[in-house]
């Protein structure tokens, strides 16, 4: 594996994924910088230094990204919560990361979601640039996300590749995630792909494995020339049955998620 020349900014590096990713990119030497608003729980990678920060402080965020050539985002509220509680890390975090992109001169990883697209029934196939259907105050601030990566690019030529993720865990869960599970292998060498890829533009891919009941079709990943390896078929025995009572989170692509707070007729 190819090493990036310039420090790589890791936000959110004490979340499950972000500890995932530290240990996978750590192991091939890659010289990262991790930050979170909380300490890093796990030994640091040789290559790796970690900053307390906070996302919505945009001169510590400028400050740890002197000197970056790539920032993957992975920071910021992760689920379904109120619009105070997201608005600050979601919006104005996101806001301080690529103004820091455009100072560097980097490319961000954009951890965006699969909730961006929630509202989409689970019986529609969907392509990479279907119109945004967010399921919550969290899936709209992702949505906000791929606005602004857009808008980076546009204006001051950012280029960012969107992760548009499912559920990443290192098994999938329930009959929902034989379609949108993303394996912890797979999601390691999106990154690694989304980072070293020659030239990207705006990329946007969606973050599932090889699964043949996928709600998702195409995208952007030929660009930086990514294909999951793996796949939740081989779970699918074990969990095909294993199904929630609420008829909205089983309509929906977007799960729970879409449920919380709903007050329409669920019928």
């Amino acid at each position: 594996m190819r090493t990036p020349l310039r420090p790589v900014v890791l936000t959110g590096a004490s979340g499950a994924l972000g500890r995932e990713l530290a240990r996978r990119l750590g192991e091939a030497s890659w010289p990262l910088v991790l930050t979170d608003i909380v300490p890093f729980p796990d030994p640091l990678p040789p290559a790796a230094r970690f900053i307390v920060a906070d996302l919505e402080d945009g001169a510590a965020i400028l400050r740890l990204c002197e000197g970056a050539g790539t920032i993957l985002h992975f920071g910021g509220v992760s689920v379904e919560r109120p619009f105070e509680e997201v608005v600050g890390p979601n919006i104005r975090g996101l806001y301080h990361v690529y103004e820091a992109a455009r100072r560097e001169g980097a490319r961000v990883v954009f951890a965006s979601s699969n909730h961006v697209i929630g509202f989409y029934e689970r019986t529609t196939p969907l392509d990479a640039d279907c119109a945004f259907r967010p399921d919550g105050y969290y899936g709209l601030s992702k949505a906000f996300g791929e606005l602004m990566a857009r808008l980076y690019f546009d204006k001051h030529g950012v280029e960012s590749v969107i992760l548009r993720i499912g559920s990443c865990f290192p098994e999938p869960r329930d009959a929902r995630m034989l379609s949108t599970w993303l394996s912890y292998a797979d999601l390691a060498r999106l990154v690694i792909c989304a980072a070293l890829a020659s030239q990207v533009g705006v990329a946007t891919i969606w973050g599932a494995s090889a699964n043949a009941r996928s709600f998702w079709r195409r995208d952007d990943r030929a660009v930086i020339g990514w294909q999951p390896q793996d796949s939740a078929d081989p779970f699918a025995p074990t969990l095909e049955s294993r199904v929630g009572d609420d008829p909205v989170a089983e309509r929906f692509q977007g799960g729970t998620f879409c449920a919380i707070d709903y007050t329409r007729d669920r019928g």
